[in-house]
C-alpha cells in the first residue's frame, strides 16, 4: 500500500494538480540586464549562504504546479530571468553571516542513489547511446581488480566545491548505465571535488554509493527523489523504495541531504524519522523562483543560476552569477526564522550547439574557450567567498543531444567518452 497516498497531504498539494511549468516558483522574476559587477569582481566574504544540498524540485506560489516529463526541465530557460524591473540592481551585495551545519546540496531536481551489492543491485549492462567507455581505456589502474588503485591526472585539480552529476543511461524506463562506467566517473570526479549531486533515484543510480566503498574516495552525495505529481504518487514511491535500501545498505556517512519536491516533503521527513535517520531535506529550483512558502517548510535551496540563459556575456557572467544568487536566494533565505542554507543548484557554460541559432546568447558564444573563461573567473573565487555551488555538469549528456538539441548535451567538463575538454581545470590551492 502506498505510503504517500495514505499519509496526510500538505496543504500545497492543489498546487501540484494542474497547470504551470516544472520548475517554475512565480514572484521572484530577475531581470537580465548586465550585471553591477564583472566576473573579476566577486567579493571575497566569509560564507554567505550557508550549505545546503540539493536535487530538483518546484512549486508555484501563485500559480498551480504541475510535474511534467522530465523533457521540461530543458529546453531554453530564458525565462527564468527575465526582467520585472530594475531595482535590484541598486541592492547592496547581502552581508555575510554564518550558517548551521553543512548541507550542501541540484536545476531540475531529484537526486539519489540507492541500493548496492549488499542488496544485489547492479546496474544494467546493456548497451545505450548514453554508455561510454569502461574504466580501463580511461582511467589506469595498477591492479586491474582494485578500483581504488586508479592513477592520478595531473590535469584534474581538486577545486570544485561540488559538481552536477548523472550516470550515463539513468533516463528511466530506459535505463543503460553499469557500475563499471559509474567507477569511471568517481575515480575522475574525486580528483575534481569532494561533493557530487544526483537527478533522481531511478535506473539503479545507487551504484554511485558502491563505487564510492570500491574507490575509496573521500565523496559526499545529495541524493533526491524525482517524484511526477500526476502519476498518482507511482515515481515518488518507486523512488522512496531505492532510497530506503540505499540508506539501509550504505548509511548515511557520505550522504549529505535529500531533495525531493515541496508536495512529498513532509512524507520524507517521515520516511527517514521512521529509519532513526537524521538528513537535511529540501528542494532545488530556478534561482529566480524561490519563494518564503517553500523555503519556509525545508532545510535547504538549491538555485539554478545560469548566466547563458540569462544572456550574459561570458567576460560577465561570474559576477552576474554571484550577485543573481545573493540578492534572490541567499537574502531571501536569510530573512527567514527557519533559515534555510542555500547554495548554487546548476552553474556553468556550454561548449556547443547541435544548430547555429543556438550556438550565442547575444553576447557571448558556446565554446570550449568560454568555458574557459567562466572557469577562470568564477571557481576559486566563489571558493574563496564562501560560495556553496554545483558545477553544472560533469559530462556531456548524448541524450539531451537527441532529445533537445541545442546547447543542452554540451555542458560537461568531460566529452561524454570522459575524455578531458580542451580546457585547463583552475588550479585554488595557491
Amino acid at each position: 500500500m502506498s505510503r504517500y497516498r495514505d499519509s496526510p497531504q500538505p496543504d500545497l498539494q492543489d498546487y501540484y494538480d494542474s497547470g504551470s511549468p516544472t520548475h517554475r516558483l512565480s514572484g521572484n522574476a530577475i531581470p537580465s540586464h548586465s550585471p553591477r559587477t564583472t566576473s573579476n569582481d566577486i567579493p571575497s566574504s566569509p560564507r554567505l549562504g550557508g550549505n545546503s544540498a540539493g536535487g530538483e524540485s518546484t512549486t508555484a506560489l501563485n500559480t498551480p504546479y504541475t510535474d511534467a516529463p522530465r523533457r521540461q526541465h530543458f529546453g531554453d530557460r530564458r525565462g527564468e530571468f527575465q526582467a520585472t524591473n530594475d531595482t535590484w540592481m541598486e541592492k547592496a551585495p547581502a552581508k555575510s553571516k554564518k550558517t548551521r551545519y553543512l548541507v550542501i546540496g541540484g536545476l531540475v531536481l531529484a537526486i539519489l542513489i540507492g541500493v548496492g551489492v549488499a542488496l544485489g543491485v547492479v546496474l544494467s549492462k546493456k548497451d545505450s547511446s548514453t554508455s561510454t567507455s569502461s574504466s580501463s581505456s580511461v582511467v589506469n589502474q595498477t591492479d586491474a581488480n582494485d578500483p581504488s588503485s586508479f592513477e592520478k591526472d595531473s590535469r584534474l585539480k581538486q577545486s570544485f566545491y561540488g559538481i552536477a552529476y548523472t550516470p550515463a543511461g539513468s533516463q528511466y524506463p530506459d535505463c543503460g548505465n553499469s557500475l563499471d562506467d559509474v567507477i569511471t566517473d568517481i575515480q575522475l570526479l574525486s580528483q575534481l571535488t569532494t561533493r557530487v549531486r544526483l537527478y533522481g533515484a531511478d535506473c539503479n543510480q545507487s551504484a554511485l554509493l558502491e563505487a564510492i566503498k570500491q574507490t575509496k574516495v573521500n565523496m559526499s552525495v545529495v541524493i533526491a527523489n524525482y517524484p511526477i505529481a500526476t502519476d498518482d504518487g507511482a515515481a515518488y514511491e518507486r523512488q522512496a523504495l531505492v532510497i530506503e535500501d540505499a540508506l539501509t545498505t550504505y548509511g548515511t556517512d557520505n550522504i549529505i541531504g535529500v531533495t525531493i519536491l515541496l508536495g512529498f516533503i513532509n512524507d520524507t521527513k517521515t520516511m527517514l524519522s521512521n529509519m532513526s535517520i537524521s538528513l537535511p531535506v529540501g528542494n532545488a529550483d530556478a534561482g529566480s523562483y524561490f519563494n518564503d512558502l517553500v523555503l519556509e517548510d525545508v532545510d535547504y535551496g538549491m538555485a539554478n543560476v545560469h548566466p547563458w540563459f540569462a544572456n550574459v556575456s561570458v567576460d560577465d557572467a561570474a559576477g552576474w552569477t554571484w550577485l543573481f544568487f545573493q540578492d534572490n536566494d541567499v537574502e531571501l533565505a536569510e530573512s527567514l526564522s527557519n533559515n534555510p542554507s542555500m547554495s548554487i543548484a546548476e552553474t556553468g557554460w556550454p561548449t556547443n550547439s547541435t544548430d547555429a541559432g543556438n550556438e550565442s546568447n547575444g553576447p557571448s558564444t558556446a565554446t570550449e574557450a568560454n568555458l574557459q573563461t567562466f572557469l577562470d573567473t568564477f571557481v576559486c573565487q566563489a571558493n574563496t567567498n564562501g560560495t556553496e555551488y554545483y558545477f553544472f555538469e560533469a559530462f556531456d549528456e548524448v541524450w539531451k543531444l537527441e532529445e533537445f538539441g541545442g546547447v543542452e548535451g554540451y555542458w560537461g567538463l568531460f566529452y561524454s567518452n570522459k575524455t578531458l575538454k580542451d580546457i585547463t581545470i583552475p588550479d585554488c590551492s595557491s
